[in-house]
């Protein structure tokens, strides 16, 4: 800071007041140069191995942070499938087998509490057991969550259902906000409506039917023609509709065995059902026959 003459005189005035010093002696002429080199700020010089030093020290705690942030970050890839089946082993051991047009999401690495994975299509899961970290699947607004067990996920998104079947172990099901939730048992199926928020359990004979897909069969045991017509579209990829709604509910036992054609499939069908069908372009129609009409 920068004082004027009248400033300083009136300070030097003070001091002489205060201890009797001669005036001249600290008139502001004499002593104008003294006080302003004393009021000037001082210059600190740092040596240049200094800067170094610092700057070596600074780079150092950042490569530490990232180091630290790459490790704490959840790095998270994407398998999918197209017209086959993927088999793929997650980082904690569990096997995964992803059907056809299905994809999974999961971390590089499981570092959370819960081990969260995130699955479109339908998946087998055989989940290796960690009492400590459950494993959680998201399913569109369903979760599913276990510790270690063997279960199916059908969550194709166009089918108006989830469908959760358990093989071995036990899981519990519920939608995103738990507001509604069960448990799970072997040869048991939780069944997920999309549009009315619902869930059910529905016993099963036999378990291993819902997962005879990773053999590439195709297995209906007295099943409606509604659910049949929702996995063939998801199985080939095909838009299906049954124009006649008497028709869904109509039940029909069939094996087809692996890498069956979708042309034969439906021949067979309607030969033991009582529907007609048509494709035009990508889109197949299934019609009541014309002579039960």
């Amino acid at each position: 800071m920068k004082y004027t003459d009248t400033e300083i005189d009136k300070i030097l005035n003070r001091l002489v007041a205060s201890t009797r010093s001669p005036r001249g002696k600290f008139s502001a002429s004499a002593s104008y140069s003294k006080l302003e080199r004393r009021l000037k700020p001082r210059i600190l010089h740092i040596p240049i191995q200094s800067f170094r030093v610092a700057a070596a020290v600074a780079l150092l705690c950042l490569s530490v942070c990232a180091v630290y942030w790459y490790a704490t970050s959840t790095s998270t890839q994407t398998v999918s499938t197209l017209a086959e089946t993927r088999y793929v082993r997650l980082p904690d051991g569990t096997s995964v087998t992803l059907n056809h047009f299905s994809s999974l999401t999961y971390p590089k690495g499981f570092k959370n509490a819960n081990r969260e994975v995130s699955l479109t299509g339908e998946a087998y899961f055989e989940v290796t057991k960690d009492k400590k970290h459950p494993f959680i699947v998201q399913a569109g607004p369903v979760n599913v969550q276990v510790l270690g067990t063997h279960f199916n996920i059908d969550a194709y998104p166009n089918n108006p259902d989830i469908k959760t079947t358990l093989l071995e172990g036990s899981v519990a099901i519920s939608n995103t906000n738990n507001a509604i939730r069960l448990v799970l048992e072997p040869n048991q199926m939780a069944i997920y409506n999309k549009v009315g928020n619902s869930l059910i359990r529905k016993e099963i004979k036999n378990s291993g039917d819902e997962i005879s897909w990773r053999q590439g069969e195709l297995i209906f045991n007295d099943t409606s023609l509604k659910e049949i017509v929702q996995e063939l579209s998801n199985s080939f990829n095909v838009n299906i509709q049954i124009q006649d709604t008497t028709l869904q509910n109509y039940c029909i036992t069939a094996h087809f065995p692996k890498s069956e054609k979708l042309e034969t499939i439906l021949t067979v069908l309607h030969q033991t059902g009582h529907f007609d069908y048509s494709k035009t372009n990508d889109q197949i129609i299934i019609t009541t026959k014309q002579d039960l009409k």
